[in-house]
């Protein structure tokens, strides 16, 4: 199974108290038009009053160097300020570059640690991180099962990836029983969002089953899809 870890510069609103919510909106407008003076500017503002997330945005401009020269190790420094704040994006970031050895040594343990973090704070791309460490015993002890429950959180947030992987879970019985079933459902999820690796997996669980075995998994996908937009999907696993 392969596995791939997500690092991307992505810059999104969120709520927070009018007056530091409109510094870091101020920064997050510039950076969007690749203003990154002025997005530093904010930032750095928000970093010196110890923000949390002006702190993590701060420390994305290093790791991408935008508008900075490209500097991992002040990247390292600042998202561990934002980790000991208790922010989940800097956790999963700071992970990706433990993952890579990126201004750290590569240490998976400590990027498995800093994934569980993120994951428990309902970071689907860290929940689905996890879940291929416990699939492939990256970090951790291998288990399947755990992974299972990983991918199944992070598809419950309709993370397309994560759900593509349950249905290779379910395809190849690790974990769960194997179900050619489960995989056409999960895979026809996955094809919802447009993953085409799902489309095609898809099409080969089509040639295992019956076509009223077809016709009832079509019906279940389309339920389960429907309730993951709408934030309601509960398969009743646990971590």
């Amino acid at each position: 199974m392969r596995i791939k870890y997500l690092s991307t510069f992505f810059i999104s609103a969120m709520l927070f108290s009018t007056t530091t919510f409109a510094d870091l909106q101020k920064g997050i407008d510039a950076a969007n038009i690749g203003d990154f003076e002025t997005a530093k500017a904010e930032f750095e503002y928000l970093a010196q009053n110890n923000y949390a997330p002006g702190i993590y945005y701060l420390a994305d401009l290093y790791a991408n160097g935008h508008g900075v020269a490209r500097d991992y190790n002040q990247a390292v420094l600042l998202y561990e300020q934002a980790v000991k704040l208790g922010y989940e994006d800097a956790m999963f970031a700071l992970a990706v570059l433990y993952q890579d050895g990126k201004g750290v040594k590569v240490d998976s343990s400590k990027a498995a640690e800093l994934f569980t973090q993120a994951a428990k704070k309902g970071v689907a791309a860290a929940q689905f991180n996890l879940g291929v460490l416990y699939t492939n015993g990256i970090g951790v002890a291998k288990d399947y099962e755990l992974a299972i429950d990983w991918y199944t959180k992070a598809a419950a947030q309709n993370y397309t990836l994560a759900q593509f992987n349950l249905a290779l879970m379910h395809f190849e019985g690790l974990g769960t029983p194997k179900s050619i079933t489960k995989s056409y459902i999960w895979n026809t999820i996955a094809e919802f969002n447009g993953n085409k690796d799902a489309s095609q997996s898809r099409k080969l669980d089509e040639r295992k089953l019956s076509p009223s075995e077809i016709k009832l998994a079509k019906e279940k996908a389309e339920e389960i899809y429907q309730q993951i937009v709408a934030g309601k999907y509960v398969d009743g696993r646990r971590i």
